[in-house]
């Protein structure tokens, strides 16, 4: 009979577990280090006696994601004492993707699969999906979000809009006229003391002249009150004719014409991110063409990126580390979908992942208070770990059923929240069954959440990656991640 691990990695060049160069993510009191030092020795008895699949077991029993040393150490610990230096990593510039590559689909895909790793191409992830299963991808599009002024003096000020202050609605706000109001991050900002920015455009053939007015100061951003005087033009239209699409910083580089495509998904819906959602740049529509015929479920959701999802962890423990809010939407047919699958689902990126698991902790949020309001069914950055802490919590299907009752209950055709979580090791996953991502900087907050995912074993997927000549961060290779 076939094993059913060999059927699922079909198509991998190397089906072997990787091993790497350090010892597994975790191990370090000195009976761990032992075991990996014992590791070749291990696996050479194993493999005289009783062959390759049982030194493939015991190989990822110490690899760990298994690993007992590991689970005592990492997963039972108050996350808040996490020290973020313990998720570094050697990155050279060079291996940071600069651009995409000319055909999406043809990056390479990392297979990570119950411990075991290999490598295929972006195409073929369908062939590692599983018919029957639900996908769920983030349907943001990355506006242009960016907008620059020149000062009678010369200095030149950029006005970076962060997300929407009034109105807060992100549709809304894209539609107002005359006016408008954002929270926003400002380049040059010693150079702009007072005084209102002005700058003369055309939209659509319309002369405007709009202005930006500083406002009061919160946190490392400010309110920007934005006028113009042509109400036939939307704010939308102004950020679509003459705002900069931004891309990540680490790619030091400008903003070239090519990145307003190649830094969008194909499936890119709903404007409001300054931040692409990477995972889905590999996505063609031959691969989702090819995922549908499959018969995978494909279901979308909405969170909108915030420039935070660049911000470094300064502090020595992530306690000290704020998340940045993002504002979430996910409609009713895909809570439904959800239910049908058993509240189970592979996320497309981190985005997803984040919006997913805030969704069971809005679900048992309602389960406690089902008259919650929308600001209390906001997640918080540390609630999930409090939740952990009490026990006897709800399945996931209890809290997304808890989501559709509330629905039902006040008509609504899609819940509208926003989320702070922070997911690190000792966070229990309750939606999300596998992942696609792609390769995160080092001693990021996207980092702790693929090692909580992994089990600890981030650091032998990354060791891979590195040595394989994968590419790295938004413009690079991705993961398929199955713990």
């Amino acid at each position: 009979m076939r094993n059913k691990r060999t059927e699922k990695l079909k198509g991998i060049k190397s089906t072997q577990p990787y091993k790497g160069s350090g010892p597994a993510d975790g191990l370090t009191s000195d009976r761990a280090n032992t075991v990996q030092e014992k590791l070749p020795e291990r696996r050479s008895v194993v493999l005289n006696k009783v062959g390759k699949r049982a030194a493939t077991g015991m190989l990822r029993i110490f690899a760990g994601r298994n690993n007992p040393f590991f689970r005592k150490k990492h997963m039972k610990e108050d996350p808040r004492h996490i020290r973020i230096s313990e998720f570094n990593y050697p990155l050279p510039d060079g291996r940071i993707a600069k651009f995409p590559l000319p055909v999406r689909d043809q990056s390479k895909l990392l297979l990570y699969h119950h411990g075991e790793i290999g490598e295929s191409t972006f195409r073929s992830l369908p062939d590692h999906i599983a018919s029957g299963e639900l996908m769920i991808f983030n349907n943001t599009k990355v506006i242009q979000a960016r907008l620059h002024f020149r000062k009678d003096t010369g200095a030149l000020i950029e006005v970076f809009c962060l997300e929407p202050f009034e109105p807060a609605d992100y549709a809304l706000n894209f539609q107002q006229r005359g006016h408008t109001a954002w929270l926003c991050m400002i380049g040059n900002l010693k150079k702009w003391k007072e005084g209102t920015l002005r700058r003369e455009m055309a939209v659509n053939g319309k002369p405007l002249t709009l202005t930006a007015t500083r406002g009061e100061c919160l946190g490392t951003s400010h309110r920007v009150d934005f006028t113009w005087d042509n109400e036939e033009v939307t704010f939308a239209e102004i950020l679509e004719m003459f705002g900069e699409l931004p891309i990540p910083p680490y790619l030091n580089r400008e903003t070239q014409e090519s990145d307003k495509e190649t830094y969008q998904t194909v499936y890119s819906k709903i404007e409001g991110s300054v931040a692409a959602p990477t995972a889905g740049l590999h996505f063609t529509p031959r691969v989702i063409q090819a995922l549908r015929d499959k018969g995978v479920d494909l279901e979308e959701l909405t969170l909108h990126v915030g420039a935070g999802t660049f911000k470094p962890v300064k502090s020595e423990e992530i306690e000290g580390h704020e998340m940045h809010t993002e504002y979430i939407s996910v409609s009713k047919n895909t809570i439904d979908k959800l239910l049908a699958h058993g509240g189970q689902a592979i996320a497309v990126g981190t985005t997803s992942v984040r919006t997913l698991e805030s969704l069971y902790h809005i679900g048992t949020t309602l389960l406690r208070n089902p008259q919650a309001t929308e600001a209390q069914l906001h997640v918080s950055q540390w609630q999930p770990y409090a939740r952990q802490q009490e026990g006897n919590l709800p399945t996931a299907r209890e809290a997304l059923q808890a989501i559709a009752s509330y629905m039902d209950l006040h008509h609504m055709e899609a819940l509208h929240t926003s989320t702070q979580i922070i997911i690190a090791p000792g966070y229990e996953y309750k939606i999300v069954k596998a992942m696609v991502t792609n390769f995160h900087q080092p001693q990021s907050t996207l980092l702790l959440l693929v090692s909580a995912f992994v089990h600890g074993d981030w650091r032998r997927i990354y060791d891979y990656a590195l040595s394989h000549d994968f590419r790295f961060l938004s413009y690079g290779d991705s993961s398929l991640l199955v713990p």
